[in-house]
């Protein structure tokens, strides 16, 4: 007698408010197809009024989904209310992927995992030096690459806000390594930095662009963005035209998604050029 569970469809989903621009489907739906699993991956847009019932199903298994990714707005609350979030999540105060093992919503966050990896894909050895990094913005984004460039071991990561106080709560949760300074104060940290990363849409409205000068970094240094549409961003354009090295966004939120997948569908997918061809082709389309 043939195997039910052979038929079984395991399901995983994104969701936020909104969630109709993820491209999280594409990207696990090609893994899907490339694996031959019969799955899904689905976006789900649930309001965060509705987000507790949301979870509710999902833990007592009515929702029949394995688990998923969260988005904004939605993270701080898929930390609280998982049954267990690992150290990465539980120090961020925010999960991005959900599971169930033994009847248990397990969390974590992979948004480090997505940085750190984009980085080794597009700029081997970019962290040869890791003395200094500069990071501009203090907000949600940016705290998983604070996380993880201390913890890939830099000695010094400069977090500059327009309110400085913001950045002093992310140094306090970070520890030592982690300093606070004004966005005025750009020029004096950029000098000899190995590492510049944008975590704010500045530049991408004429009325907040600003000109950087990145020519004081250390020889070599990369400059990254994690937004990726334009995929070439004010920020990262400034940076190729004075000769330095540029590392886009895009390959985070592929490389995010791997840990995922894998917990989900049981396979370990790979983030190839043939899966960052669709989703730029895609991107070109809307």
């Amino acid at each position: 007698m043939r195997d039910s569970r052979e038929t079984l469809l395991t399901k995983a989903f994104v969701t936020g408010f909104p969630v109709k621009h993820s491209r999280s489907p594409l990207i696990h739906g090609h893994w899907l197809k490339q694996f031959g699993i019969t799955g899904s991956y689905e976006a789900v847009e649930v309001a965060q009024a509705d987000f507790p019932a949301f979870i509710a199903h999902l833990k007592d298994g009515s929702s029949g989904f394995a688990g998923g990714n969260v988005t904004i707005p939605h993270k701080e609350t898929a930390f609280a209310l998982a049954d267990e979030p690992d150290e990465l999540a539980s120090e961020l105060g925010a999960a991005n992927t959900l599971y169930l093992r033994d009847g248990r919503l397990k969390a974590t966050n992979t948004d480090g995992h997505g940085f750190l990896n984009n980085l080794d894909d597009r700029a081997p050895g970019w962290d040869t030096a890791k003395n200094t990094a500069v990071i501009l913005g203090a907000g949600g984004a940016s705290r998983a690459i604070i996380q993880a460039l201390r913890d890939r071991g830099f000695g010094a990561v400069h977090v500059l806000n327009r309110t400085e106080a913001r950045g002093q709560e992310l140094a306090d949760r970070f520890g030592p390594r982690v300093h606070a300074g004004p966005m005025n104060a750009l020029a004096e940290r950029l000098a000899g930095a190995d590492l510049f990363v944008n975590t704010t849409s500045l530049g991408m409205d004429d009325s907040d662009a600003f000109d950087i000068d990145f020519t004081d970094m250390r020889s070599g240094a990369l400059v990254t963005d994690i937004v990726y549409v334009p995929l070439i961003t004010p920020i990262l354009g400034q940076a190729k035209a004075q000769g330095m090295r540029v590392a886009d966004g895009l390959g985070m939120l592929l490389h995010q998604a791997v840990p995922g997948f894998e917990k989900w569908f049981g396979k370990r997918p790979e983030v190839t050029p043939e899966l960052r061809a669709l989703i730029i082709s895609d991107m070109e389309k809307h």
